[in-house]
């Protein structure tokens, strides 16, 4: 509502109070002294009439911004910030029903396995920062089952249009779920123990990297960043993971991805990683590692294919020892997609991680099962598992799942 309309009224007691003690003065004032007192009242006025006008429509700018929902001037450094601002996620919880054989027990329970959340912003149209913050199994802290972890958190340039540079904490690009591990952007309840026990993922490090195009479909990323921290006696890749938290940076890493997409439908794509000292340090019987990785994503109308390869090779008398000097393993999954809303699949993983030595190792997994999409973004996901892995420690049964992302 504007006060504009009482500005007349003010104006005339304003001018009242201040002629009323020059004319109860033991002397009148003269003509022209009144001429001069008026234009300067007159000035006065006219000066708080013009404050008034500016706040007033100051307010009104404001109650509008606020019923249309749009940002107001007043407003602006505030408003733009969050316009610029993106806000995401994706969480999952599972339910495994799994009968152990060997020396492993019965696994019965309901895990809200992760929550995690995107941060990302836009600075202007060439330079942007995102962030990824997961809460895994609900509690973090002593004695409590879960973790809270920064597993993304890096500024993005782009160098051209064809080249961007990243640096901070970023997901290394090997294999196919390190990158996109959405529930609703993959088949099974739980990610397949190849891309959990070869290829360390969910696998992110602290450094800088460059990514980019050329010709026809082609796309390359390079890194430099934290190296890996494994130890004897199995000198496995993931319990080597630092995880960006004061990582040790004795020995740096270096991984690189060469990528087509030049057909419709079919990804081709291959990584390479290295580091001079896997242990970083701490093993004078370990050395250098490498670890060779390609994979291949076709899907035709609804007929789905994945099929991936992964080995390390370690270097020194420790890892030749126990036989993790070569750790390798691959799977295969085919998937049909009924309609939009349902799609049946099934994979076949091996993998073992003291290869090198003979020794009977090997694991493999079979899952066969469905997703039920409520939502291209929500999934209800249902498979059966069965292991027949050589030391006999095994888990087979169902698992279920229900998974989002926004």
């Amino acid at each position: 509502m504007s006060i504009l309309p009482k500005l007349s009224t003010m104006s005339t007691a304003i001018l009242f109070i201040l002629v009323s003690p020059a004319s109860h003065a033991g002397k009148a004032p003269s003509q022209e002294e009144m001429w001069r007192l008026i234009q300067q009242q007159q000035r006065q006025i006219e000066s708080l009439r013009k404050q008034l006008q500016n706040t007033d429509a100051k307010a009104e700018t404001a109650v509008e911004a606020v019923e249309s929902g749009r940002p107001a001037a007043s407003a602006k450094a505030g408003w733009i910030v969050a316009e610029r601002t993106h806000i995401g996620g994706y969480g999952e919880l599972h339910y495994n029903n799994l009968s152990g054989e060997g020396s492993v027990s019965d696994k019965r329970e309901i895990d809200m396995h992760r929550f995690v959340l995107f941060v990302g912003h836009e600075f202007n149209d060439r330079l942007r920062f995102f962030s990824e913050l997961e809460v895994e199994h609900v509690l973090a802290g002593d004695g409590e089952p879960g973790e809270v972890e920064l597993e993304q958190a890096y500024i993005e340039a782009d160098i051209t249009d064809a080249m961007r540079a990243r640096a901070g904490v970023f997901l290394l690009p090997v294999g196919i779920i390190n990158e996109t591990h959405e529930p609703p952007t993959f088949y099974g309840v739980e990610r397949n123990p190849v891309e959990h026990d070869i290829i360390p993922a969910t696998w992110w490090a602290a450094g800088l990297a460059l990514a980019g195009e050329f010709g026809a479909g082609w796309h390359y990323d390079l890194a430099i960043h934290e190296g890996l921290q494994a130890s004897g006696p199995s000198y496995q890749p993931r319990g080597g993971r630092q995880e960006s938290a004061k990582a040790v940076a004795e020995n740096l890493a270096y991984t690189a991805r060469l990528k087509w997409t030049g057909i419709t439908g079919l990804e081709l794509a291959g990584s390479l990683h290295y580091q001079s000292d896997i242990t970083q340090g701490n093993d004078p019987d370990a050395g250098g590692a490498w670890l060779y990785e390609a994979h291949a994503i076709y899907q035709r109308g609804p007929f789905g294919l994945k099929a991936l390869y992964a080995r390390w090779n370690l270097d020194g008398a420790g890892p030749e020892a126990v036989g993790a000097d070569r750790q390798d393993g691959g799977y295969i999954e085919p998937s049909w997609k009924l309609n939009d809303g349902f799609g049946l699949f099934t994979r076949y993983n091996v993998w073992d991680n003291a290869a090198g030595n003979g020794v009977a190792s090997r694991k493999s997994q079979w899952n066969v099962g469905l997703n039920w999409w409520l939502d291209p973004d929500v999934v209800v996901k249902l498979d059966y598992q069965y292991q027949d892995n050589d030391d006999g420690i095994e888990h087979n049964g169902v698992n279920l799942g229900v998974g989002f992302q926004f």
